[in-house]
């Protein structure tokens, strides 16, 4: 398999994660404001709310759920919470909300795992 191929499979495995977790949060009782939230400093896979709380939700497929959680770093953790702060001076309806960071572990034959919560931004 080509450089390629492999990224588009890496790219397409990513997706289907990523439809797992926003039906896991619908099923939650999250309504889903932005998927795949791109900006200058970073993208946000899932941004949702419920009530007055609103999530920036990392999601991550791996081989299994313990290698998945090991996959979201410090660096990559700043880059999320760079990329909230430009969501939110994008959307300023949502200032007054409560900023959580969560992830969503998703790994073949379980069901996706959801983290709230999963780190801070000091």
């Amino acid at each position: 398999m080509s450089a390629t191929n492999r990224r588009q499979a890496a790219e397409q495995r990513g997706h289907r994660a990523e439809r797992r977790a926003a039906l896991l949060l619908r099923f939650k009782g999250f309504r889903l404001i932005a998927r795949r939230y791109r900006s200058p400093v970073g993208e946000i896979d899932i941004v949702a709310r419920r009530a007055r709380l609103l999530v920036a939700v990392e999601v991550k497929a791996r081989s299994d759920l313990a290698t998945a959680a090991h996959a979201i770093d410090k660096r990559q953790q700043s880059r999320i919470a760079r990329a909230t702060d430009h969501f939110l001076a994008a959307n300023p309806s949502y200032a007054e909300h409560r900023i959580r960071f969560d992830a969503i572990l998703v790994a073949p034959g379980k069901l996706p795992r959801h983290i709230p919560d999963a780190w801070r931004i000091e």
